[in-house]
């Protein structure tokens, strides 16, 4: 339901992730937080870094927009630009307003953008911003007419609205708890989220699990820290009744014939461990590994390599794709017969909760936030005990009682993080800062 006061509130929203053609965990959090800001009825700006220069003319700021939104890969820069945006300055910077009149059509970069009624851009802006942190220690200011009421950025950027109130979305803090496990720059790091927790009106996250973290870890105050999870953004199933035969047609599976990973290739996931134990638990059905590589992808991946000239026995039953829009996304797990996350630490774990909600068995982990979201309708191990996993996975495999059980528990559990009990969260969080 339309809060009657959200009218009158208005609240700004970082594009740091939403423009990725091939989005992360984090920009699914920014789509599902736009959108539910829209369901409450607040007006929207977004704030993007889209590389456009800032003397283009107004009429054709929107053409370069979303030309440059819907990109491949960032613009060609000058020379002379090439020296420039190594140089800031630490005085305020001014937001360029981008009018949208539908003189554009993006063929695909409006389907990556959220409901807005503003939108500002500032070329290379989280570039910038982050240079600025390091030289001055200090965020960086910028400006726009008439600025939100509250600016959400939706990461731990150093930047600040001038005139709102400034919340920042920690969503974990997985590089100091698992330092081995990320490639972020651990001292810089560091001083980013002590510097959102310091000077931030509020700091919000996914997982209590998270906010005890920030608590403990940061020395935040409690009372500046609030939960409010996240929601799955899994679009509606198309046809189910058409699925087995895309299945069939287009990846060459069979319904409920495979189980499923789904996620960034980076040694948090835990894949490496996922490929030696489904090896090693000697099961017919497939695994479908779904993911693009990120950090320190070919240990996760060494399993797959040819060992002295060979490939290693079962491999030729693991198949690897490395990017699906949602749609297909959404089918391969809706046909699964059980989806592999038994991750070292998340701050939430969507994957998780995505399974759960398309009904599919989960094996997940006891670590991080994963046993909050899951509850009891996964199939939880310690995601460094090898012999727990093979026998989790030879479990899903071959307990079709077990699989039913954890079919119908699932979908009962992601209730908990269902889209308007996230907007719920989000809409009691909002009035509290405005009011206060």
């Amino acid at each position: 339901m339309i809060d009657p006061d959200a009218s009158t509130l208005r609240i700004g929203l970082d594009g740091y992730n939403l423009a990725l053609p091939q989005g992360t965990g984090v920009a699914t959090y920014g789509r599902n937080l736009a959108a539910a800001v829209d369901a409450l009825g607040h007006p929207i700006d977004l704030v993007f870094g889209v590389n456009i220069p800032r003397k283009a003319d107004a009429e054709l700021r929107e053409s370069l927009f979303f030309g440059q939104l819907g990109a491949d890969g960032p613009a060609r820069l000058s020379w002379r630009r090439k020296m420039r945006r190594w140089r800031v300055h630490p005085f305020a910077h001014e937001l360029i307003a981008v009018p949208v009149t539908g003189r554009a059509l993006p063929a695909d970069g409006t389907d990556r953008l959220p409901t807005f009624d503003r939108l500002f851009n500032l070329s290379e802006i989280f570039d910038v911003c982050a240079r600025h942190f390091r030289r001055y220690g200090r965020f960086m200011t910028v400006r726009m007419p008439d600025p939100p009421a509250i600016m959400h950025w939706t990461y731990p950027l150093p930047l600040r609205l001038a005139g709102a109130r400034n919340i920042y979305t920690l969503h974990d803090l997985v590089p100091l708890r698992l330092p081995g496990a990320s490639l972020e720059d651990k001292r810089y790091y560091d001083a980013l989220v002590r510097a959102c927790v310091a000077r931030g009106d509020h700091v919000v996250t996914v997982s209590e699990r998270s906010r005890g973290d920030i608590v403990d870890l940061l020395g935040a105050d409690p009372a500046r820290v609030t939960n409010c999870y996240q929601a799955s953004a899994m679009p509606p199933l198309r046809d189910p009744a058409g699925l087995p035969d895309r299945l069939r047609h287009l990846f060459d599976l069979d319904m409920r014939g495979y189980f499923l990973f789904f996620g960034a290739i980076e040694p948090k996931k835990n894949l490496g461990r996922v490929i030696q134990a489904y090896l090693e638990a000697d099961v017919a059905t497939p695994l479908v590994i779904v993911g693009k590589e990120a950090w320190h992808a070919d240990r996760e991946l060494k399993l797959l390599g040819a060992a002295h000239g060979r490939r290693l026995p079962g491999a030729d039953r693991i198949r690897r794709i490395d990017y699906l829009p949602r749609t297909l996304l959404n089918d391969l797990l809706h046909g699964a017969r059980a989806s592999l996350f038994p991750a070292l630490y998340e701050g939430f774990g969507l994957p998780a909760l995505e399974a759960m909600a398309a009904g599919v068995p989960l094996l997940s982990s006891t670590t991080g936030a994963l046993p909050e979201v899951t509850g009891d309708a996964a199939l939880a191990v310690d995601p460094y005990d090898m012999d727990a996993m093979v026998d989790g996975i030879r479990r899903l495999d071959r307990d079709a009682d077990l699989r039913t059980r954890m079919g119908i528990a699932g979908p009962l559990q992601a209730g908990r993080f269902s889209g308007a009990a996230f907007a719920a969260r989000i809409g009691q969080l909002y009035r509290s800062i405005a009011w206060r």
